[in-house]
C-alpha cells in the first residue's frame, strides 16, 4: 500500500521510527516494549482506575485507491496523510487539558531536536496559551531513562537550534526535566510528575 503525506512525498515504512524501535530496541529492562506501547498502556490503566482520560492522537488518512480482490475483502493500494499531524497524546486530568508528545532516541548524551517538527513546536505554544499543560516525554533507550520536560524549554531549545545546538544535552533535560520511575502498573506513571509540578498548588 502507497501512503503518501500532504506535499504528495511516499511515505517509506522502513524508515519508521517506531519499526525500527520495534525491531532492533530489545531489552530485558522494557521487555521489548516501545516507548508509545509502555504509554499506551499506562492511558489505559488510568483509564480503566478512572485516573484520567488520555488517547493517542489518530493520524487522519485519505484513501485514494481500494483493490476488492474479494468480495469479503478490501485491500488499500494507495492512501495519503489527509495533514501533519499534531502531538501523540492528549486528554483531560483533574479537569485539566494535557497535550504531549513522546519521542526516543539511542544517543547516550543528547537528544537531537530533528525529532520534532515546527508544527509541533507551534501547537505546543497554541496549548500553553490556553493555559493547557503541554510537555515531552523523552526516553534514552540504551539506559531506559524517561523525563517528563516542559514544553517551555523545549521551545527554547528548538528556536535556538539555527544558531546554537541542533540536540538537547542529556544534562540539560536532567536539570530542567523530570525523571519519571518505571513501574509495572502503571508501566510510565508520569501522572505523579503532572501532580508534584503543574497541580501542587491547585
Amino acid at each position: 500500500m502507497a501512503i503518501r503525506y500532504p506535499n504528495g512525498r511516499r511515505f517509506n515504512e522502513q524508515k519508521s521510527p517506531t519499526k525500527k524501535v520495534r525491531k532492533k530496541e530489545l531489552t530485558y529492562s522494557n521487555r521489548g516494549m516501545t516507548l508509545e506501547d509502555d504509554l499506551n498502556e499506562t492511558n489505559q490503566y488510568y483509564l480503566e482506575k478512572s485516573i484520567a482520560v488520555i488517547h493517542k492522537k489518530p493520524t487522519p488518512v485519505q484513501i485514494v485507491q481500494v483493490d476488492y480482490p474479494k468480495r469479503s475483502a478490501a485491500v488499500i493500494k494507495e492512501a495519503y496523510f489527509k495533514q501533519a499531524s499534531t502531538t501523540d497524546y492528549n486528554g483531560v486530568y483533574k479537569g485539566h487539558y494535557l497535550d504531549f508528545e513522546a519521542k526516543e532516541t539511542k544517543n547516550k548524551t543528547s537528544f537531537p531536536l530533528q525529532n520534532f517538527h515546527k508544527h509541533q513546536i507551534e501547537h505546543m505554544k497554541q496549548v500553553q496559551q490556553q493555559n493547557g499543560i503541554a510537555f515531552v516525554i523523552l526516553r534514552f533507550s540504551l539506559t531506559d531513562e524517561i523525563y517528563l520536560l516542559d514544553a517551555k524549554h523545549l521551545i527554547q531549545f528548538y528556536e535556538q537550534k539555527e544558531t546554537s545546538r541542533k540536540s538537547i544535552r542529556k544534562l540539560d533535560i536532567e536539570k530542567l526535566g523530570f525523571l519519571i520511575k518505571i513501574g509495572y502498573h502503571p508501566r510510565i506513571d508520569y501522572l505523579q510528575v503532572i501532580d508534584t509540578v503543574y497541580l501542587q498548588d491547585k
